[in-house]
């Protein structure tokens, strides 16, 4: 007699899925991503990272949810965890199959338009190269810190990060250049003690007044502004950049149901302005809060 099973014969299962324990096989973590090209949601007992956070390569925390909580930091290889219920019921909505490059030893260097990929032929070995909606991906062996808008249109993601699973691509791939790693350091290097590298004068500050199609409450809105700036301003060292495009990205996908005004632009100010205060420069600050947002803008 069969006995009745929680695994469905492949051809029964999502195809995402079918993709996903294929790449699982081959030692590549992945996780699945839901419309906009996000990770699913935190569950109610992990929201806001009431649980501590899941383990992962910088920070360990106690968190072991079954579900794919956490974004990038729930990837796994494991085939009970992918196939499990908890994550093939997201399987069913998802749109998309994510991986963690750093956890597969690898670094995608995510080149956003035309001019980006001119750079990189004319500056980076070439490599494994997978067509992108706008671009191009350029995939190295090697892994190395993340950051978001190290150059115009380009994006390295590795460590700490997820990248949509578009194919193996084609090419040879490559070792990780020390040019790739040269655009981490240059744009996230922070300034000697006792020099500004540049000031945001009369530093903005958000409140409801400009907020006028909002739909959240002035508290609401104040306490994750101020967890975002707090994050960014303790990464003095380095870092600062990459978090000040994470903490816009968080914002703007705060508001992306709001019918607006929010005062995104006041917010966008106060975290470009938290950021220049431990010296990232305000070029790059813009830069890194205006590709955050745009991010939720394009998803949306």
């Amino acid at each position: 007699m069969t006995q009745p099973t929680d695994t469905p014969r492949d051809g029964r299962r999502p195809l995402r899925l079918r993709t996903a324990l294929e790449l699982a096989a081959s030692q590549i973590p992945i996780l699945p991503l839901r419309a906009g090209k996000v990770p699913f949601g935190n569950c109610r007992r992990c929201t806001d990272n009431a649980c501590g956070g899941r383990p992962n390569m910088k920070n360990a925390g106690p968190c072991t949810c079954p579900g794919p909580c956490h974004g990038w930091a729930a990837a796994t290889t494991d085939p009970n965890v992918i196939n499990s219920i908890l994550w093939r019921r997201a399987w069913v909505q998802a749109s998309a199959v994510a991986y963690h490059p750093g956890g597969a030893g690898l670094t995608v260097v995510d080149l956003d338009n035309a001019d980006a990929i001119a750079w990189a032929r004319e500056n980076l070995p070439a490599t494994t190269t997978v067509p992108t909606t706008r671009g191009q991906h350029w995939i190295y062996l090697g892994r190395m810190r993340s950051a978001n808008a190290v150059r115009p249109g380009i994006d390295i993601k590795s460590t700490m990060q997820y990248a949509r699973w578009l194919g193996y691509g084609s090419g040879t791939m490559a070792p990780l250049p020390s040019a790739v790693r040269a655009l981490v350091e240059r744009e996230e290097t922070t300034s000697p003690p006792g020099r500004v590298v540049s000031s945001v004068a009369g530093r903005p500050v958000w409140d409801r007044s400009v907020a006028t199609g909002c739909r959240h409450t002035a508290a609401y809105v104040r306490t994750g502004l101020q967890r975002g700036l707090a994050r960014i301003s303790a990464h003095a060292e380095s870092g600062a950049g990459s978090q000040a495009f994470a903490v816009a990205q968080f914002v703007a996908h705060q508001h992306a149901q709001c019918p607006g005004p929010c005062g995104l632009d006041v917010m966008g100010r106060e975290i470009v302005a938290a950021a220049v205060s431990v010296g990232v420069p305000k070029a790059y600050a813009e830069r890194a809060v205006a590709n955050g947002m745009a991010q939720v803008v394009r998803a949306a």
